[in-house]
């Protein structure tokens, strides 16, 4: 199992040794855009009503959709590592948030019952 930390500090050493150098920000960011574009694509397909041009794709579209999950977690690690974020203290101080902010909201939601 990886860590967070422990894949923000891959990605670097691969970025760095095999990837040449990170793209720009703004690059990676459209990178990220385009990479999430091919998840939505996938998951209408797969769990909306958008169907597939041939059948035959639909049998691989779950490990398409798992390679494209992780293309997108590179690119946002990517950016993290560029901008300085640690993405393990980012998500921690994340859940704390919602923890407070939604504490009562979710379980009172008539919708989620």
């Amino acid at each position: 199992m990886m860590t967070i930390l422990e894949a923000q500090q891959t990605v670097d050493q691969w970025i760095k040794t095999i990837g040449v150098r990170y793209y720009s920000e703004l690059t990676n960011m459209a990178v990220l855009m385009e990479e999430v574009g091919e998840v939505a694509r996938l998951m209408a397909r797969l769990y909306g009503e958008q169907s597939f041009k041939k059948p035959e794709e639909a049998t691989s579209a779950k490990t398409q959709l798992a390679d494209e999950m992780a293309d997108v977690l590179f690119v946002l690690i990517c950016l993290a590592n560029q901008t300085g974020i640690d993405l393990t203290d980012a998500l921690r101080q994340n859940l704390d948030k919602k923890t407070t902010r939604d504490a009562e909201r979710h379980a009172n939601n008539e919708k989620l019952k």
